[in-house]
């Protein structure tokens, strides 16, 4: 008789955004008219000077194992962008770099909890944030952000959610799926709190430079040195440098926490890719005249959506403050037949939706967030007017 597979491994639930995106490109390879708003990545190019990088790294045969936490080049280099962008004092011997963002956390999961630990974790989330803690054997203690407060939580629920167990929690602004972002006052008022309880602050800052209508963005650790000591930033050349597939990402942490990662990463992955870790170096170091570009094309679409959606009857949603998601509430369409079918959760509107008008949403029971679907403006305004037609058209049946 076969042995039982890992109980932690078997209750893994796939990703709700790959699922919704795989379902997508089968129905456009065959040849549907299907328009999507699924993924989470830039649908902007990597710039031709990264690309290159990449290649010439290649030519030179970097091709062989780096140190496990990343070149001493692209750690410096990562030290020298947070102190420039935030003032914030690292040593390369505190960066590890990892296969992208992902990546990242999951190991700070396991690197920082152990069984029966509890990680705080405000809703709406990254879909893989419960998952990563589920994995390390630790409990996601989910807290609600309400709409009414632009889907953020406040220092009173977070006070309230800290048991003896609480090992950490995770904050994600911009936010990933409501595009919201904390403002320094109240992230100080949280982080404090963290302080006061020793609480570990999972800081995953990878939209930090799509914020838009001239709102400062806040890093966590540069709010203080206790807080700093604390807080573990997390980011990765995947959305600023639209470097998705290059599998970049990394921690800046306390020289006791990055060691560990270190440690972690030479069994679990070896190092990055070399010459991915070349083409982040030159991203980093290199012209940074595209990043602005592709902001100011997201806040256009951001500003069209908007819009455009308070214009159809039976959904709403905030003006995100940065990254490329829209949160929409589909709530008053529950309990609604549309096209023959009940629409009693997001999950329903989304696959009827995708069935009947050939647009893919992300519903949100995955990111904590029932009566929500998530979509993203990284597409081309024909397809972002298109698909919302077609939205309308699917709510008036």
């Amino acid at each position: 008789m076969k042995k039982s597979l890992s109980r932690i491994a078997s209750n893994v639930k796939a990703s709700s955004t790959i699922t919704i995106d795989a379902l997508f490109k089968k129905m456009k390879a065959e040849g549907q008219d299907v328009i999507g708003f699924g993924t989470g990545e830039p649908d902007f190019n990597t710039p031709d000077h990264i690309k290159q990088a990449g290649i010439d790294a290649i030519g030179k045969n970097q091709t062989r194992y780096t140190p496990a936490a990343g070149t001493l080049e692209l750690r410096q280099a990562i030290c020298d962008a947070a102190k420039k962008d935030y003032g914030l004092k690292y040593a390369p011997t505190q960066v590890v770099v990892s296969c992208g963002a992902k990546h990242t956390i999951s190991q700070l999961m396991m690197i920082l909890c152990n069984p029966g630990d509890e990680v705080i974790l405000p809703s709406p989330y990254w879909v893989s944030y419960p998952e990563m803690i589920s994995m390390a054997g630790a409990v996601p203690v989910v807290v609600e952000g309400l709409e009414e407060n632009g889907f953020l939580i406040t220092p009173e629920q977070l006070a309230k959610a800290i048991t003896p167990k609480t090992k950490a929690v995770i904050f994600n602004s911009p936010s990933n799926p409501t595009g919201m972002i904390y403002k320094r006052e109240d992230l100080k008022a949280l982080c404090d709190i963290c302080v006061k309880e020793g609480i570990y602050i999972v800081s995953d800052e990878v939209y930090d430079k799509l914020v838009y209508d001239g709102i400062s963005f806040t890093s966590i650790p540069a709010l203080g040195e206790e807080i700093k000591e604390l807080a573990i930033l997390v980011n990765a050349v995947s959305k600023t440098y639209c470097m998705t597939g290059w599998r970049i990402g990394w921690a800046c942490a306390n020289a006791e926490i990055a060691k560990i990662m270190s440690a972690y990463q030479s069994h679990s992955a070896s190092a990055p890719a070399s010459m991915s870790q070349a083409a982040a170096l030159e991203a980093i170091k290199g012209d940074q005249s595209g990043i602005e570009k592709m902001r100011k094309e997201f806040e256009g679409r951001r500003d069209f959506f908007v819009k455009r959606v308070s214009e159809i009857e039976g959904i709403s949603c905030c003006k995100p403050e940065g990254a490329f998601y829209i949160m929409l509430n589909v709530n008053a369409l529950m309990g609604r037949t549309i096209s023959g079918r009940a629409i009693n959760s997001s999950d329903a509107f989304a696959e009827t939706l995708l069935e009947k008008q050939g647009v893919a949403v992300v519903p949100c029971e995955g990111f904590g967030s029932p009566g929500y679907v998530r979509m993203s403006y990284a597409a081309s305004m024909e397809n972002i007017s298109k698909g919302l037609d077609r939205i309308e058209a699917f709510i008036k049946g």
